[in-house]
Protein backbone atom coordinates (compact mmCIF):
# COMPACT_ATOMS: atom_id res chain seq x y z
CA UNK A 1 0.00 0.00 0.00
CA UNK A 2 1.13 3.32 -1.10
CA UNK A 3 1.34 6.22 2.21
CA UNK A 4 3.26 8.85 0.44
CA UNK A 5 4.44 10.00 -2.72
CA UNK A 6 7.10 12.75 -3.25
CA UNK A 7 7.72 13.78 -6.84
CA UNK A 8 7.11 16.30 -9.27
CA UNK A 9 3.78 17.72 -10.03
CA UNK A 10 3.62 17.16 -14.21
CA UNK A 11 0.23 18.30 -14.55
CA UNK A 12 -3.23 19.23 -12.85
CA UNK A 13 -6.65 18.42 -14.17
CA UNK A 14 -10.15 18.66 -12.27
CA UNK A 15 -9.89 16.72 -9.09
CA UNK A 16 -6.56 14.84 -9.97
CA UNK A 17 -3.05 15.61 -10.39
CA UNK A 18 0.14 13.47 -12.06
CA UNK A 19 2.97 13.17 -10.09
CA UNK A 20 6.62 11.87 -11.82
CA UNK A 21 8.19 9.53 -9.08
CA UNK A 22 11.51 8.39 -10.14
CA UNK A 23 10.46 8.29 -13.61
CA UNK A 24 6.56 7.09 -12.99
CA UNK A 25 4.13 8.62 -13.43
CA UNK A 26 0.52 8.48 -10.37
CA UNK A 27 -2.70 9.84 -11.21
CA UNK A 28 -3.81 11.07 -7.62
CA UNK A 29 -7.13 12.01 -7.05
CA UNK A 30 -7.38 15.23 -4.46
CA UNK A 31 -9.93 17.71 -3.26
CA UNK A 32 -9.40 21.30 -4.56
CA UNK A 33 -7.77 22.41 -1.57
CA UNK A 34 -5.00 20.02 -1.76
CA UNK A 35 -4.84 20.39 -5.66
CA UNK A 36 -5.25 24.67 -4.78
CA UNK A 37 -2.17 24.22 -2.49
CA UNK A 38 0.24 22.05 -4.68
CA UNK A 39 3.12 24.62 -6.77
CA UNK A 40 2.23 24.40 -10.54
CA UNK A 41 5.79 23.18 -11.13
CA UNK A 42 8.29 21.30 -8.97
CA UNK A 43 8.34 18.87 -6.15
CA UNK A 44 5.57 18.05 -3.81
CA UNK A 45 4.69 15.73 -1.19
CA UNK A 46 1.42 14.29 -0.90
CA UNK A 47 -0.08 11.94 2.02
CA UNK A 48 -1.62 9.03 0.05
CA UNK A 49 -5.13 6.92 1.04
CA UNK A 50 -4.63 3.72 -1.09
CA UNK A 51 -8.21 1.87 -1.94
CA UNK A 52 -8.17 -1.38 -3.75
CA UNK A 53 -11.07 -2.80 -5.81
CA UNK A 54 -12.06 -5.16 -8.57
CA UNK A 55 -11.31 -3.09 -11.43
CA UNK A 56 -9.07 -0.53 -10.21
CA UNK A 57 -6.46 0.44 -7.51
CA UNK A 58 -6.80 4.33 -6.72
CA UNK A 59 -4.83 6.90 -5.22
CA UNK A 60 -6.20 9.11 -2.82
CA UNK A 61 -3.69 12.70 -1.94
CA UNK A 62 -3.79 15.02 0.85
CA UNK A 63 -2.08 17.87 1.92
CA UNK A 64 -2.36 17.61 5.60
CA UNK A 65 -2.67 14.48 7.82
CA UNK A 66 -6.39 16.33 8.84
CA UNK A 67 -7.63 15.78 5.60
CA UNK A 68 -6.88 12.65 4.91
CA UNK A 69 -8.21 11.51 8.50
CA UNK A 70 -11.16 13.34 7.87
CA UNK A 71 -11.19 11.61 4.20
CA UNK A 72 -11.15 7.90 6.13
CA UNK A 73 -13.79 8.90 8.69
CA UNK A 74 -16.03 10.04 5.67
CA UNK A 75 -15.94 7.27 3.82
CA UNK A 76 -17.21 5.01 6.86
CA UNK A 77 -20.58 6.58 6.20
CA UNK A 78 -23.20 4.49 4.31
CA UNK A 79 -23.89 6.66 0.97
CA UNK A 80 -19.94 8.55 1.31
CA UNK A 81 -18.16 6.93 -1.43
CA UNK A 82 -14.61 8.56 -2.17
CA UNK A 83 -15.85 10.89 -4.92
CA UNK A 84 -18.20 12.46 -2.34
CA UNK A 85 -16.04 12.40 0.65
CA UNK A 86 -13.22 14.12 -2.21
CA UNK A 87 -16.43 16.81 -2.62
CA UNK A 88 -16.76 17.64 1.49
CA UNK A 89 -13.09 17.88 1.59
CA UNK A 90 -13.09 20.46 -1.14
CA UNK A 91 -16.36 22.69 -0.19
CA UNK A 92 -15.16 22.32 3.75
CA UNK A 93 -12.14 22.95 5.51
CA UNK A 94 -11.56 20.33 8.94
CA UNK A 95 -12.31 23.27 10.97
CA UNK A 96 -15.89 23.53 9.17
CA UNK A 97 -16.53 20.39 8.73
CA UNK A 98 -15.95 19.77 12.77
CA UNK A 99 -18.51 22.75 12.96
CA UNK A 100 -20.93 21.59 10.85
CA UNK A 101 -21.60 18.32 11.95
CA UNK A 102 -21.05 19.21 15.71
CA UNK A 103 -24.08 21.65 15.29
CA UNK A 104 -25.63 19.80 12.50
CA UNK A 105 -25.36 22.03 10.49
CA UNK A 106 -27.20 20.24 7.37
CA UNK A 107 -27.17 22.99 4.80
CA UNK A 108 -23.34 23.42 5.37
CA UNK A 109 -23.15 19.98 4.49
CA UNK A 110 -25.53 19.60 1.25
CA UNK A 111 -23.97 22.82 -0.45
CA UNK A 112 -21.39 20.03 -1.51
CA UNK A 113 -22.17 17.94 -5.12
CA UNK A 114 -23.57 14.64 -4.11
CA UNK A 115 -25.14 15.46 -0.76
CA UNK A 116 -28.41 15.14 -0.32
CA UNK A 117 -30.34 16.38 2.85
CA UNK A 118 -30.82 12.44 3.87
CA UNK A 119 -27.06 12.33 3.60
CA UNK A 120 -26.41 14.93 5.32
CA UNK A 121 -28.22 14.14 8.13
CA UNK A 122 -26.66 10.29 8.30
CA UNK A 123 -23.40 12.31 8.00
CA UNK A 124 -24.10 14.31 11.10
CA UNK A 125 -25.99 11.44 13.17
CA UNK A 126 -22.94 8.90 12.40
CA UNK A 127 -20.24 11.05 13.14
CA UNK A 128 -21.14 14.10 15.74
CA UNK A 129 -19.78 11.90 18.35
CA UNK A 130 -16.79 11.29 16.45
CA UNK A 131 -16.04 15.27 14.86
CA UNK A 132 -14.86 16.43 18.65
CA UNK A 133 -11.96 14.62 18.77
CA UNK A 134 -11.38 14.58 14.94
CA UNK A 135 -8.33 16.70 13.72
CA UNK A 136 -8.96 20.79 12.81
CA UNK A 137 -6.49 22.71 9.93
CA UNK A 138 -4.40 23.79 13.52
CA UNK A 139 -5.95 27.02 13.86
CA UNK A 140 -9.33 25.59 14.43
CA UNK A 141 -11.91 28.51 13.29
CA UNK A 142 -13.92 27.87 16.11
CA UNK A 143 -12.03 27.97 19.30
CA UNK A 144 -9.98 30.95 17.54
CA UNK A 145 -13.80 33.07 17.36
CA UNK A 146 -13.71 31.98 20.83
CA UNK A 147 -10.37 33.39 22.03
CA UNK A 148 -11.35 36.82 20.60
CA UNK A 149 -15.10 36.83 22.38
CA UNK A 150 -14.81 36.43 26.05
CA UNK A 151 -17.26 37.40 28.67
CA UNK A 152 -20.29 36.33 28.05
CA UNK A 153 -19.30 33.56 25.62
CA UNK A 154 -17.33 31.85 27.75
CA UNK A 155 -19.74 32.31 30.52
CA UNK A 156 -22.34 30.70 28.02
CA UNK A 157 -19.84 27.74 27.17
CA UNK A 158 -19.30 27.13 30.87
CA UNK A 159 -23.25 26.58 31.23
CA UNK A 160 -23.70 24.51 28.12
CA UNK A 161 -20.97 22.24 28.87
CA UNK A 162 -21.88 22.27 32.97
CA UNK A 163 -25.43 20.85 31.04
CA UNK A 164 -23.86 17.94 29.72
CA UNK A 165 -22.90 19.11 26.54
CA UNK A 166 -19.64 18.04 24.97
CA UNK A 167 -16.85 21.27 24.74
CA UNK A 168 -16.56 20.55 21.10
CA UNK A 169 -20.37 20.90 20.39
CA UNK A 170 -21.12 23.62 23.02
CA UNK A 171 -17.92 25.40 21.00
CA UNK A 172 -19.71 25.34 17.34
CA UNK A 173 -22.86 26.43 18.70
CA UNK A 174 -21.67 29.31 20.30
CA UNK A 175 -19.37 30.47 17.70
CA UNK A 176 -22.77 30.20 15.44
CA UNK A 177 -24.72 32.27 17.83
CA UNK A 178 -22.16 34.49 18.39
CA UNK A 179 -22.08 35.06 14.59
CA UNK A 180 -25.72 35.53 14.45
CA UNK A 181 -26.68 37.70 17.82
CA UNK A 182 -23.02 39.74 17.79
CA UNK A 183 -20.49 39.36 20.20
CA UNK A 184 -21.80 41.88 22.83
CA UNK A 185 -25.36 39.43 23.12
CA UNK A 186 -26.56 39.15 26.34
CA UNK A 187 -25.85 35.85 28.32
CA UNK A 188 -29.08 34.20 28.17
CA UNK A 189 -29.44 34.95 24.42
CA UNK A 190 -26.44 33.24 23.76
CA UNK A 191 -27.26 30.23 25.93
CA UNK A 192 -30.80 30.01 24.25
CA UNK A 193 -29.40 30.50 20.55
CA UNK A 194 -26.70 27.52 21.52
CA UNK A 195 -29.17 25.15 23.07
CA UNK A 196 -31.16 25.75 19.71
CA UNK A 197 -28.22 24.88 17.73
CA UNK A 198 -27.35 21.83 19.56
CA UNK A 199 -30.83 20.82 19.20
CA UNK A 200 -30.67 20.31 15.60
Amino acid sequence: MIARLRGIVEGIEDGRCIMDVGGVGYLVFCSSRTLGALPAAGVATLLIETQVREDAIALYGFGTSAEREWFRLLTTVQGVGAKVALALLSALSPDQLIAAIATGDKAALTRTPGVGPKLAIRICTELREKAGGMPGGGGVVLAANLTVMRGNVADALSALTNLGYRRAEAEAALARAADEHGEGAALDVLIRAGLKALAK
